[in-house]
């Protein structure tokens, strides 16, 4: 659990853009599927904080000379290493055009394709099937964790969750709702000894949402944001799902459709506890 700030601990000032721990934060901000240490890179005092509160490893804060107040809220339980960096090299390693003065290096949440399977609670999953904006990916973890989702799964040609811009949409979300990558073979052969149904969402022509009963274990199923769920995938799900639209509107953006069909399912369930 967090503790004291970490404020207090003494920082070691960094002068070089070539130090070891510098060059994997550099390396962390440009892969987004983290660094060979197996760290992921983190910006900015709201996310800092998020992974604090989450519970994630820390294994090294980095802080902007002249920003070291960013650092009085922070709390981590273990001892971490904690560097001070010129500016310039700060601003020089991470990915922001203007920076918050704070970064770290955190192990992600390791989770497998069963934590999601085996909720505690009636399985609610949230399928990305070739999703490739990070914000849209993001913004439905975030919806996911908001409406009482039990997980989300990725299939190939998904944008990595651990992508600065789908983290930063999530605003922590993806810190503590359980993400796994998996293959489409995997993942409907575990769904349907789980009794799990699909529901793929479509732009038209599907049955309407409101006509489910999602208070049974149910896994919802986007595509990509131009070309849709792919063939194979469709033929695959139970289901073919339409958010209903009275305006004059072809179809909804990915994220926004995906929290509309994640909000019913929270709805339904509130109803129906």
């Amino acid at each position: 659990m967090p503790t004291a700030s970490i404020r207090t601990r003494l920082p070691r000032i960094v002068q070089s853009r070539q130090n070891t721990r510098v060059k994997e934060l550099r390396a962390g901000f440009a892969r987004a599927s983290g660094t060979e240490e197996g760290h992921i890179a983190i910006e900015g005092e709201h996310l800092l904080l998020e992974a604090a509160t989450s519970g994630l490893r820390f294994a090294a804060v980095f802080i902007r000379a002249g920003s070291e107040h960013l650092l009085d809220k922070l709390s981590i339980s273990e001892v971490v290493e904690i560097l001070t960096l010129p500016p310039d090299i700060f601003a020089s390693a991470v990915s922001t055009e203007s920076p918050q003065g704070v970064a770290a290096l955190v192990e992600p949440p390791a989770f497998a394709l069963e934590d999601v399977l085996r909720a505690k609670t009636t399985p609610l999953l949230l399928i990305a099937a070739a999703l490739q904006d990070p914000g849209n990916l993001g913004t439905l973890i975030r919806s996911a964790e908001a409406f009482g989702a039990t997980g989300l799964i990725t299939l190939p040609g998904t944008v990595s969750p651990w992508n600065q811009k789908a983290l930063r949409a999530s605003a922590g979300s993806v810190f503590r709702l359980p993400v796994v990558a998996a293959r489409e073979d995997e993942v409907f052969s575990a769904l349907q000894s789980h009794n799990i149904a699909t529901l793929a969402a479509v732009a038209a022509e599907g049955e309407s949402l409101t006509q489910h009963d999602l208070n049974r274990p149910t896994a919802l199923i986007l595509g990509n944001e131009g070309s849709g769920i792919p063939a194979e995938i469709l033929r695959r799900a139970t289901h073919r799902v339409t958010v209903p639209m009275p305006g004059p509107v072809e179809s909804l953006n990915a994220a926004i459709a995906g929290s509309i069909l994640l909000y019913e399912a929270s709805r339904q369930r509130a109803a129906n506890p």
